[in-house]
């Protein structure tokens, strides 16, 4: 009997020290390693909004749509600028006769007697024909204007990636500057990993580190790009006379900040499908120095 007395407290503590081994493991993995749960896919999001204003006459996409780069997007009713194209090539050619007209008086009156012709006189219709020319330098930008005007009724895909927010349909009037819609880029995609502030110095810029969707079990690698090196003090706003606005309460408990730090992602398998907003883990590897 003392025998197996002795045999069962020897199997407890055992348990109990491979109980306390393990939780010294866990916290030590807690707080040396720099990991975090609060992780975010994100990506470039280009704002697609016309350089002209006009009423859209097509829509070439639907929501979610991919595209590729140079891919129609939407028209813009371009029969106002194509009569100022018309226009300003007629003020050019108008412009560019009167050029012509004024440089050729000022040719024979410098070739002409001072008898015959004054110094004022030639003088004169040499800043004439200079006056000329660059009343012909302005119609020439402004038919370049026009001509880049009525391109720009075409609104193309700038990048590979997804329509998404469609909010244009034809017949709508479109305002210059305005978005129209929104485009993903496909080949932008990174992840920021929020990463509580003590766990700042375990990690440097080129650290691997190991990403792992919530929507997902795939593991997916990358490595540090960037860190970054300023975040909102919302304990410290400012009045409208810009003077600081001290909280004058303190928490006896106070959470760490986090920090955003910016993961390049690796090669994406083709089978993953990443949606930027997608939460994730992110875990890494700091590299021995």
């Amino acid at each position: 009997m003392k025998e197996r007395s002795k045999l069962r407290i020897f199997i407890t503590l055992v348990l109990v020290a491979l109980a306390f081994f393990l939780g010294y493991l866990l916290w030590t993995h807690y707080q040396d390693t720099p990991w975090t749960r609060d992780g975010r896919v994100r990506a470039d999001v280009v704002n697609i909004a016309p350089d002209v204003a006009g009423i859209v006459t097509e829509v070439a996409v639907q929501d979610n749509q991919f595209v590729h780069r140079g891919d129609l997007l939407f028209r813009i009713d371009d029969g106002h600028y194509r009569h100022a194209l018309e226009q300003a090539r007629a003020q050019l050619a108008q412009r560019k006769l009167m050029l012509q007209i004024k440089q050729d008086q000022a040719a024979r009156r410098a070739a002409a007697d001072d008898q015959v012709v004054s110094r004022e006189n030639r003088e004169d219709a040499k800043l004439m024909a200079a006056s000329a020319k660059a009343e012909y330098d302005i119609a020439q930008a402004e038919f370049e204007q026009a001509k880049l005007d009525l391109e720009r009724t075409v609104i193309l895909a700038p990048a590979d990636g997804w329509v998404t927010n469609l909010l244009v349909r034809p017949g709508d009037f479109a305002l210059k500057g305005a978005a129209k819609l929104a485009l993903i880029d496909q080949h932008s995609y990174w992840i920021y990993g929020y990463f509580e502030e003590q766990k700042l110095a375990m990690m440097h810029v080129g650290d691997p580190a190991e990403i792992r969707l919530l929507s997902s079990n795939r593991l997916l690698k990358g490595k540090v790009e960037s860190i970054a090196h300023g975040i909102t003090d919302r304990d410290n706003p400012t009045d409208t006379r810009l003077l600081a606005n001290v909280n004058p309460s303190f928490n006896w408990v106070r959470l760490a900040q986090r920090v955003p730090v910016r993961i390049r992602l690796d090669k994406v398998p083709d089978d993953v499908t990443l949606v930027a907003g997608m939460t994730c883990s992110v875990v890494v590897k700091p590299r021995n120095p």
